[in-house]
């Protein structure tokens, strides 16, 4: 970690200083040896905190050439999108004979800290990183990244670091235009977990297309709980949006665990109720019927942010930029023209 007020790294013996011990005792401190006191151990782990040290575990064996690993934190690995994602990101870099260290964040902020720790612990040469919700927006400011490079992926906290992602506003007004031409004029949004930059984005993207048709973009329907919780949902979502003939679904985990209610329900999907999933991942096509989904290509996002750390470790100054990879809309069987009597 870079000290405050200068450019140079915090050092072992800057701990030890702070802490009024020597090298050897804030080096049995850091190894957790039991032969140091309580009161001395408290001395050194508080200087260890104000001056921000971290311990680098590669670095008696890497001092001078880079680790070759690059460090991936997703938020939720259960979602098939992040599979694809990752193909995507090690594609690219092993072609630069770089690995990847992968991790899950759980979208927790603070398991999010604790890995960023750990992965500049293990000397990663940097982090493509999807944020978990709640980061605060000077998050790039404090002691999680150092000298790190790190760039942004499908979400955004700050300006400040590299961001490549979809355009979620493209992808949603593709999926509204469509249902409005099949004729459909109540047509409900169904989101599901925490609020995070690609989540206010595609909500803020719903209202603003359903208004440009003269349409209520209020009928936002927030499905609580599990994946395994998502069947059940579609009852009450019939019940809250009676006169609902479509529904747009914030991801494919979402438009799959509806998918299933409507089944249980005795819906038919393209003919009694239309429904539209969001990323289009793979498994999208071996459903029955078939899920129609705005496409956000993880695989193609995945090879952008790897590119683009890759750049960023070729030249460091470059300054921060934003990649925004278009959306499309592929239509599947889920998807008919408004039944003249919405489904109940």
């Amino acid at each position: 970690m870079k000290d405050h007020g200068s450019n140079r790294q915090v050092t072992l013996i800057d701990v030890a200083r702070e802490a009024g011990v020597s090298r050897a005792t804030a080096s049995l401190v850091i190894r957790q040896s039991p032969l140091v006191s309580k009161s001395t151990r408290e001395s050194v782990e508080a200087a260890i905190e104000k001056l921000g040290y971290v311990r680098n575990l590669t670095a008696a064996r890497l001092r001078s050439v880079q680790s070759r690993l690059i460090g991936l934190i997703v938020p939720n690995l259960s979602n098939p999108f992040f599979a694809e994602f990752l193909a995507g990101v090690e594609a690219v870099l092993d072609q630069h004979h770089l690995a990847v260290l992968m991790a899950n964040s759980q979208d927790d902020c603070g398991r999010q800290t604790d890995l960023m720790r750990r992965m500049r612990e293990h000397g990663v040469d940097g982090v493509i990183i999807c944020p978990a919700a709640e980061t605060p927006n000077d998050w790039d400011e404090g002691r999680s990244f150092g000298s790190m490079p790190a760039v942004q992926t499908l979400r955004h906290v700050t300006r400040n670091l590299d961001y490549v992602g979809v355009d979620y506003q493209q992808g949603v007004r593709l999926a509204v235009d469509h249902l409005v031409k099949l004729g459909h004029r109540a047509i409900n949004l169904a989101v599901q977990g925490a609020e995070h930059s690609a989540y206010r984005e595609r909500v803020a993207s719903y209202k603003s297309a359903m208004s440009s048709h003269g349409l209520d973009g209020e009928a936002i329907f927030r499905i609580p709980g599990s994946i395994a919780e998502i069947p059940g949902c579609a009852s009450e979502l019939m019940k809250c949006y009676p006169a609902s003939t479509a529904t747009l679904c914030f991801n494919d985990i979402t438009a799959f665990g509806l998918s299933a209610g409507f089944y249980d329900l005795g819906v038919a999907l393209g003919r009694d109720h239309s429904l539209i999933g969001f990323d289009d991942v793979l498994n999208g096509e071996a459903r029955r019927p078939k899920l129609t989904s705005v496409a956000t290509h993880p695989e193609l996002i995945g090879r952008a942010a790897a590119s683009r750390m890759i750049a960023r470790l070729k030249e460091p100054s470059l300054p921060a930029n934003s990649q925004i990879l278009p959306a499309d809309l592929v239509v599947r069987q889920t998807c008919g023209p408004a039944p003249a009597t919405p489904s109940r």
